[in-house]
């Protein structure tokens, strides 16, 4: 495979990944990133732990799905980061689960 060839082959790879971290983003709560991958969860758990004066953050996820194209199974009920880089956690926007402002629940 010529170094074309796989460049265009991790184009596709990448452009396939996005197209379903698109299709299931909405099924999750929050998005983590850390040194090394990229993560969607619904269950998120960040521990600073300490070893002989070294910091370190101990991730736990669970019902995550993990950004990786080289990564055939990327749906994962449990998973388990150990970084000593920073660890970015959002909670994502649930548009379609906002109350009307309108009607009786409205303001």
């Amino acid at each position: 495979m010529s170094a074309e060839d796989l460049e265009k082959y991790e184009t596709e790879m990448e452009l396939q990944l996005y197209r379903e971290y698109r299709d299931i983003v909405g099924q999750f709560s929050y998005v983590v990133e850390t040194e090394r991958r990229f993560y969607l969860a619904n269950g998120v758990d960040v521990q600073v732990r300490d070893s002989d004066g070294e910091v370190y953050f101990e991730v736990r996820m669970s019902d995550a799905w993990v950004w990786d194209m080289y990564r055939p199974a990327r749906f994962v009920k449990n998973v388990r980061v150990i970084t000593f880089k920073d660890v970015n956690v959002e909670e994502l926007d649930k548009p379609d689960l906002r109350l009307p402002e309108e009607g009786p629940f409205g303001s």
